[in-house]
């Protein structure tokens, strides 16, 4: 069951105008959200990324916080499943094919729930590969933008390999993955690129950062360049989705002694305490109350 427009419904039965600008000049925003026993996971900095980038690209949010926490409860109700992962598809609605803004038109707004599956433990004990290309994206990553046929094509180069990922470099310092945050670890010291319009601004990379912060591990916000990439001892990888996974392959080359590491380990363990004591107690204490 989908959300579309003020309905419920099957997705088979949902269908867009051809004239919606999301279809013709891909004008929209996307948010997705985990959703663990059946609570979104850190929805208020979810909503807040999607105020960011419906400011982005000057379409105002057609909802409060409250309204949308109201919907999104009702579409997690609507589908099986304790885990999920909810995704928002929000455009500047259907009109006539001008590149200028439409007046007095009102927002597509798409709101799906899939399955939310963990990577296996066979992948998070031998790790992952992945592969790196030239950043050639526009410059205003940090928008969550639906037009996403660079991303495509940079995350394709990686499936064409049977990699995981495409790690990114954008005048020789590392941005993101094609769909991820990556992270290094050089010397037992936690290394993040910093925040800024080049790089989606990860939620589960905050999680992560906040984490080492509580927990005593070394860590450091700042440019990283290839060549300390190409040497790590350890890379990274996090998102909503995947959570936080171990690259252990990078090109042909093994990254460390081609294991995941220990800091991988620690912060991957911390994660999951992270999400039983944050997120299922919650729901546990509620119940049980």
């Amino acid at each position: 069951m989908i959300y579309l427009n003020g309905k419920f419904m099957p997705i088979e039965e949902a269908f867009v105008p051809v004239l919606d600008r999301g279809f013709i000049f891909g004008d929209g925003v996307y948010e997705v959200i985990p959703v663990y026993s059946r609570q979104p996971f850190r929805l208020t900095a979810h909503l807040k990324r999607l105020q960011h980038s419906l400011d982005g690209i000057r379409l105002n949010n057609p909802f409060s916080n409250d309204v949308w926490k109201k919907i999104l409860e009702q579409v997690i109700i609507n589908n099986e499943g304790e885990d999920q992962y909810l995704y928002l598809h929000i455009t500047r609605g259907v009109a006539k094919r001008d590149h200028a803004f439409p007046e007095n038109v009102l927002p597509t707004i798409f709101i799906m729930s899939n399955p939310l599956l963990q990577p296996s433990q066979e992948l998070l004990k031998s790790g992952a590969s992945a592969i790196t290309a030239v950043d050639n994206r526009w410059i205003r990553c940090d928008v969550k933008a639906i037009s996403l046929l660079p991303n495509v094509l940079l995350r394709q180069l990686a499936v064409d390999v049977h990699a995981v990922e495409t790690i990114l470099f954008r005048n020789g310092f590392l941005t993101e993955g094609a769909a991820s945050n990556i992270f290094i670890v050089k010397e037992e010291i936690l290394l993040a690129p910093p925040k800024s319009n080049l790089m989606l601004p990860g939620i589960t990379y905050d999680v992560v950062l906040e984490l080492a912060e509580d927990n005593q591990i070394p860590y450091e916000i700042r440019e990283i360049t290839e060549t300390e990439v190409s040497i790590a001892d350890e890379i990274l990888l996090t998102s909503s989705t995947k959570e936080i996974m171990p690259i252990t392959l990078l090109g042909n080359k093994p990254v460390g002694d081609g294991k995941p590491g220990e800091l991988f380990k620690r912060l991957h363990a911390l994660y999951q305490e992270y999400k039983a004591t944050r997120m299922r107690e919650q729901v546990t204490n509620r119940l049980t109350n």
